[in-house]
């Protein structure tokens, strides 16, 4: 996967340079928001079109495989 650094950002400018930080989400298409040299969040624009909107099926789908993948994890937070 490539990664464009130009539609990287700190959480520092994030935090400080929201509004900037929000018109390159909306040029690049979505923004990797880095803390501690990580990336740590996605921010991206909402489209209101319903073609970019899972159907349940999907969701379910992705909701099993993340339950199986990370099972040791719901059982301790289920404690």
């Amino acid at each position: 996967m490539l990664i464009d650094t130009s539609a990287m950002v700190s959480m520092t400018e994030a935090n400080q340079n929201f509004s900037k930080v929000a018109k390159l989400a909306d040029s690049k298409g979505a923004i990797i928001i880095m803390k501690n040299n990580a990336p740590k969040y996605i921010l991206t624009e909402i489209r209101g079109d319903r073609e970019d909107i899972a159907d349940d099926s999907v969701i379910d789908h992705i909701s099993q495989q993340l339950m199986t993948r990370n099972q040791k994890a719901y059982e301790v937070l289920a404690k």
